[in-house]
């Protein structure tokens, strides 16, 4: 069963920034010309004399969310991931990370459901390059429910903090009684035959692709990581023991994201042949979301094709040594 679709995590955005500015003077939102697209709009309407309006300068709009983190606000920078991540980079690194500034990335257009706005819009390295930033923490939420709880979160966190957001509605994971916790992976899916780990928005994807292999007699076992950094290690070792089998699956590329820090940890605690699925080292097309996840092997059916194909190769690696 297809899980169903949840609401977009722009509005999402939007609209937990703006409650939480309710109760909260020192949070003030930045947009960087792009209100209406990451519905940044909606604080600017709630909160117009908090709503700075930066233009389309966005290296400019992180030295002044740095700026205003030193007096003591609550920064929250709002733009596409092209923009928020690489463009303005070196401000980051040198003006916020390194001097530990509460400012909050939280870019939405992540990932590749963002085809339609042109392939250079489309970045799918960010996850490695905020992973790899000494005290940069990184969150990539699967759905609106958890989009609001990290949020939330990302408020009361004391220091800079990436939040990865997409544009469009994704499939909804979570119901009301989930509670996001920072730094913890969840089992989504119980299995013995194989452990899938995935991240954002790709997870529900993932316990799709879980039910069907389960049609084909493969049981999987699902966890999903929020927090990429700090990572989960323990969880990520629990899963590892449950099946002796690991697929990581990530919207993103596969060097240096998810499956680059699940095979680190793994590397490390519990040796393990780890088999990444993602982006294989290419720059994203421009074309609608469907297409984009059939294109790179990300939809619930190439997922679980691919799945299948490491469950019988592994099959015959067993029976072969026995």
């Amino acid at each position: 069963m297809t899980l169903p679709l949840g609401r977009a995590m722009r509005e999402v955005f939007g609209e937990t920034v703006a409650e939480l500015a309710d109760t909260d003077p020192r949070i003030v939102m930045l947009d960087a010309d792009v209100g209406s697209s990451t519905r940044a709009d909606i604080f600017e309407h709630r909160h117009p004399d908090r709503y700075l309006q930066m233009g389309i300068a966005e290296q400019n709009m992180l030295g002044v969310a740095a700026g205003l983190a030193t007096v003591g606000l609550i920064p929250f920078v709002s733009t596409f991931v092209a923009f928020a991540v690489v463009r303005p980079l070196d401000q980051i690194r040198v003006l916020i990370a390194q001097t530990g500034l509460n400012v909050k990335i939280t870019p939405g257009y992540a990932g590749i459901f963002t085809g339609l706005t042109g392939k250079t819009h489309l970045i799918v390295d960010d996850v490695s390059i905020m992973r790899a930033m000494p005290g940069m923490v990184t969150v990539c939420p699967a759905d609106d429910i958890e989009a609001a709880q990290a949020l939330r979160w990302c408020a009361s966190y004391q220091g800079p903090a990436y939040i990865r957001l997409v544009r469009d509605a994704t499939q909804r994971l979570f119901d009301g009684s989930y509670a996001f916790e920072f730094g913890r992976a969840v089992v989504v899916r119980e299995g013995r035959d194989v452990t899938l780990i995935s991240t954002g928005t790709q997870t529900p994807r993932v316990v799709d692709a879980a039910e069907l292999l389960a049609a084909q007699g493969i049981e999987a076992h699902v966890l999903h990581v929020p927090t990429i950094k700090p990572l989960d290690v323990p969880a990520i070792v629990a899963a590892a023991d449950r099946t002796g089998c690991v697929v990581t699956v990530e919207e993103h590329t596969i060097i240096g994201g998810l499956g680059g820090a699940v095979a680190e940890a793994l590397s490390e605690h519990r040796p393990t042949l780890v088999k990444r699925l993602g982006m294989q080292d290419v720059f994203g097309e421009s074309a609608s979301n469907a297409a984009l996840l059939e294109l790179y092997g990300l939809s619930a059916a190439r997922v679980s094709e691919q799945v299948a194909a490491i469950c019988r190769t592994r099959g015959k690696e067993a029976a072969a040594q026995s």
